[in-house]
């Protein structure tokens, strides 16, 4: 079996049967394709939504499938979101540790089963991740799933969420400090039951507006005053939404001219009325638009003409339109080509 291998440079030749690794600590064709081939989650909450994603990317020129993905243990599960990687493809597998039936260490394995589909035949191999967790029975996050997850948020707009952290042991046990790594989320704990062996701390946790739009996976890190374990960790999930939407987002003009005339419309929509302060061309002077109205609504058609200026070669640009009370502008592209015959 000739496998190619191509992140690296590398090719084998024709004919050549991939062999075991000679060292013990070489990886085989299969763990090449891994972001980490071990995950440790540290010491967590019981209750806390504990959460990893381990990345599987094709290095090869031939396809390469997950045919399967398992646990070794109740206490964890996983989940590849595809099952076909092309060439440079990634393949992402989430693993999720169960924090609330179990507690204390807890060990497991995921092994994952690929096969490699070259010209010579098909090669299969299972690769083992092991999977390790101090699950902590003495602090709870709740409600459930114990992650502040705030769902699509849309752009512009601040958030919040609320939960409990609670302590059953040391009368005097703390929070010293939240760590927040992330220049978007602010988090703040206040204490809020305090009685013997109990302790109880509502922790918020709150989105910037200014975050920008996207998909954060992050967490906020509660510094005990444990002399052992002193980090609880805490998952942060959001998925930042557009508040306005340009349609179309990129623009093909085709082939055109030199002094050619197209026109087009742009469709601006919004989940509440807004006005368009002023349109911006970056770098021409070749897009004609009529001046904004100021006037305030949801939809907002606007018409173009542009005549294809007077040089060949392709031709990208950015317009932008600048939204009243809104500090970032929304914007659109052109893509064309300016012939240069007659």
């Amino acid at each position: 079996m000739g496998i190619r291998l191509i992140a690296l440079g590398l090719l084998t030749l024709a004919g050549v049967i991939w062999t075991p690794a000679v060292e013990a600590n070489e990886l085989n064709w299969a763990e090449k394709m891994f972001s980490e081939l071990r995950h440790d989650f540290g010491t967590v909450a019981r209750g806390a939504d504990t959460r990893a994603s381990i990345i599987v990317t094709n290095v090869y020129e031939e396809n390469v499938t997950i045919d399967n993905v398992g646990t070794t243990c109740g206490c964890t599960a996983a989940k590849p979101d595809r099952t076909l990687l092309k060439t440079h493809e990634k393949a992402t597998i989430e693993i999720k540790m169960n924090t609330v039936k179990f507690m204390r260490r807890k060990d497991s394995n995921v092994d994952v089963t690929l096969t490699f589909h070259g010209p010579a035949g098909a090669a299969t191999k299972t690769v083992r991740v092991p999977i390790t967790a101090y699950i902590r029975s003495d602090v709870v996050i709740t409600p459930e799933p114990g992650n502040a997850d705030f769902g699509n948020v849309e752009f512009g707009a601040p958030a919040e969420r609320h939960l409990e952290v609670a302590y059953a042991g040391r009368d005097n046990w703390a929070i010293k400090e939240v760590k927040v790594p992330n220049e978007y989320i602010e988090a703040s704990v206040r204490e809020t039951f305090r009685g013997p062996g109990r302790v109880s701390y509502d922790l918020a946790v709150r989105l910037k507006p200014n975050a920008p739009m996207g998909t954060i996976h992050d967490q906020v890190t509660l510094i005990t005053d444990d002399s052992v374990s002193t980090e609880v960790p805490v998952l942060v999930m959001a998925k930042i939404e557009p508040d306005i939407v340009v349609s179309p987002a990129v623009l093909p003009l085709g082939v055109m001219k030199a002094g050619d005339v197209k026109e087009f419309r742009v469709v601006l929509r919004g989940k509440r009325p807004f006005a368009i302060s002023q349109i911006v061309c970056d770098s021409t002077d070749c897009f004609e638009v009529r001046e904004p109205t100021g006037e305030s609504k949801t939809v907002h058609v606007v018409p173009f003409k542009i005549k294809a200026p007077d040089r060949a070669g392709e031709f990208n640009e950015k317009i932008s339109f600048q939204v009243a009370g809104r500090p970032e502008p929304v914007a659109f592209r052109t893509e064309g080509t300016i012939s240069a015959g007659p």
